[in-house]
Parts: C-alpha cells; sequence; structure tokens
C-alpha cells in the first residue's frame, strides 16, 4: 500500500526545505556559523565576508524571512542574532559526515600492502 503524503505534511516539509534552501549559500553559512559566537551589525558581517553592506542586507533579509535569525534596531545599527540554536548541532553533524567521507576517500586511494608489494 502505498503511502501518499498529506496537505499538513506537505505544507511542513515545504517550511522546512525553505529554511535549508535559506542555508544553502557559502556565504549564508558563513553568516550563521558567526551568529553562533554572538550577534553582529550589519556592518560588521559585510566586513568579515568581505562584501558590500546591500549584498549581506539581502542574505540576512533571507536567513530571517525563514526564522534562522533576528534583529533588533539599537539607533542607527540593526543588530542580528541566531534564532535557531539547534543549527550548531546541525553544522557538527554535518562536518562529521564530510570529515568521515573524506577519511573514506584517502583510504581508497592509500597503497595497499601484498605479499608481492605495493597495490593501488
Amino acid at each position: 500500500m502505498a503511502c501518499q503524503i498529506d496537505k499538513h505534511e506537505r505544507a511542513r516539509l515545504e517550511a522546512r526545505a525553505k529554511v535549508f534552501k535559506a542555508l544553502a549559500h557559502p556565504t549564508r553559512l558563513f553568516i550563521v556559523d558567526q551568529l553562533t559566537h554572538g550577534e553582529c551589525c550589519v556592518r560588521e558581517l559585510a566586513e568579515m565576508v568581505g562584501a558590500d553592506i546591500s549584498t549581506v542586507s539581502r542574505h540576512l533579509s533571507l536567513l530571517k524571512s525563514v526564522g534562522a535569525i533576528s534583529d533588533e534596531k539599537r539607533g542607527s545599527q540593526v543588530y542580528y542574532r541566531l534564532q535557531m540554536p539547534c543549527v550548531l548541532g546541525f553544522f557538527e553533524c554535518v562536518e562529521a559526515v564530510i570529515q568521515t567521507a573524506a577519511e573514506e576517500q584517502m583510504d581508497l586511494a592509500a597503497p595497499r600492502c601484498t605479499r608481492t608489494g605495493l597495490k593501488r
């Protein structure tokens, strides 16, 4: 018997996909990673990223739209903070998978010793 996705499940999966899509850019991943260390203003983030403020602001807007970050205006500056602390565990998990895959690739590429000599 085939299982179909109902409309509530589809909406939940689409919302999850939006978050992953928002994170699926190296600059946005860098921004989120920086915000795990504490809040930053857009100017600071632009300097860290090496991009202009308008570009970083667009990235921040997208991250904010999916609830990954929040902002607070203080005087003339807007400060951003991480709203998804669970992303820390997710990043650690992804890094572990990447590390394991790299180690496995290195093991496959390493020369092997046999009774008759080295083997590739």
